[in-house]
């Protein structure tokens, strides 16, 4: 993408998890900021009963995204596999909502999941300065990758040269993070619809650049996290995701 301009603002988000509410919330916050593109970074689906409402919106605001491995999977019918570092519990719950979304997310809206791009990668021209931006789900390499911010500099560093990128922006693990390395960043923007911070509120960033930097900012804001968890409850989505969303002393990894 191209702009001859002294200063482009763009914002990404991730990990919105069928939450509509949350999504609205944040897509409300990016508008009244005056920001008009917007990316994500996938996993529309599973765990909150809006899924396809999500999908749809996704749609018909051309919001480019990525697939998500909760996209794959729902778009594939891929089976789901236990992950050693769940709870029994968590493992039950898991297998319940994802069956969920696999008979209730629409033969239309799994077409559209199944065409989604796995990398993305953006060029802004802002003044005499060109900033490459790379955006993955999880990692280069797979969209199911756990990558924290206590990982080493020189896996993100890694990353960085082999996609010839200024800054690469992440989700999936719904922790957000920033790391500066050298003249470069590695981000995680965290996750809109099932956040794993302690103050589970919706997060995204807003990418900021001029010709001199491009600077990384994490937003988190609040969204009616009750009417998330009472809509989990009225569906047949395990209840567990809603005591999650209420931080009611439940770790989910």
């Amino acid at each position: 993408m191209n702009n001859g301009t002294d200063m482009v603002r763009i914002a990404v988000f991730s990990d919105v998890h069928g939450n509509l509410p949350a999504l609205e919330a944040v897509l409300n916050d990016i508008e009244k900021r005056g920001i008009q593109q917007k990316f994500c970074l996938g996993d529309l689906v599973d765990f909150a009963p809006w899924g396809n409402e999500v999908i749809e919106k996704i749609r018909d605001l051309n919001i480019l995204c990525l697939m998500g491995n909760h996209d794959e999977r729902i778009a594939f019918n891929i089976p789901v596999i236990p992950l050693s570092k769940h709870s029994e519990e968590e493992t039950e719950a898991r297998f319940v909502a994802i069956d969920h979304s696999k008979k209730n997310i629409t033969e239309a809206n799994k077409k559209f999941l199944s065409e989604l791009p796995f990398h993305l990668k953006l060029n802004y021209k802002v003044g005499g300065r060109h900033w490459n931006i790379q955006l993955v789900h999880s990692s280069l390499w797979s969209n199911d990758t756990y990558l924290y911010k206590t990982e080493s500099d020189e896996l993100f560093s890694d990353m960085l040269k082999e996609s010839q990128s200024d800054i690469i922006v992440m989700g999936h693990t719904h922790l957000s993070f920033k790391k500066y390395l050298n003249t470069c960043w590695a981000v995680n923007c965290g996750s809109v619809g099932r956040s794993k911070e302690d103050n589970r509120l919706a997060s995204y960033l807003i990418l900021t650049m001029n010709e001199k930097e491009i600077f990384p900012e994490i937003v988190q804001i609040a969204y009616p996290i009750e009417e998330t968890a009472l809509a989990i409850e009225e569906s047949a989505i395990p209840d567990y995701y809603a005591a999650f969303l209420r931080n009611e002393n439940i770790s989910v990894l």
